[in-house]
């Protein structure tokens, strides 16, 4: 039997103060900081749950929706939401917060794929993850559809085979 560990035994919290050389000439802090801070939170969040070195496979989506000033306190919180065979998709949250006004704001929000490997660098497998709250259980159902959309978009899959893609755009057989 494949061996199983729970999502949050994999959540992962960062915390990093934005500094003058994290920021762009609107002193907001630069995209690209964002997603190396993404990546590394993420990658640990992967490990936690594979026990293994993890490789970066893809960046699925990464929304900003509120700039982060110059002197934030950005903290970053990332789960995983599923596994698959060596794969696995975590989700990563960001807050920012201007602590002298009091303030804190989710600002970003992204799904970045890990697949575990040993130490030649090959595929490994990972334990299956298992939701335990509602949103936990919301996250996992949508991996399928994330992943599918993926492997798709990579070229890896042909779209009739994504079953799930289907289902939620009554995509009908051709």
């Amino acid at each position: 039997m494949k061996k199983q560990k729970s999502v949050k035994a994999s959540f992962t919290t960062m915390t990093e103060l934005v500094l003058p050389n994290d920021t762009n000439t609107l002193n907001n802090l630069m995209g690209g900081r964002m997603m190396h801070w993404l990546d590394i939170v993420s990658a640990i969040s992967a490990q936690k749950h594979s026990n293994r070195m993890v490789v970066t496979a893809s960046v699925d989506n990464v929304s900003f929706k509120n700039s982060i000033k110059l002197g934030s306190v950005v903290t970053l919180e990332a789960q995983v939401t599923r596994a698959f065979n060596s794969s696995i998709e975590v989700h990563v949250n960001v807050y920012a917060e201007d602590i002298p006004s009091g303030t804190k704001v989710k600002s970003n929000e992204a799904f970045l794929t890990f697949v575990a490997v040993d130490q030649s660098g090959n595929p490994i497998d990972v334990p299956d993850a298992i939701p335990e709250t509602e949103e936990d259980m919301r996250l996992y159902e949508g991996a399928l559809r994330r992943r599918q959309l993926r492997l798709v978009l990579a070229g890896r899959m042909k779209p009739e085979e994504a079953v799930e893609l289907k289902s939620i755009f009554n995509l009908q057989q051709g």
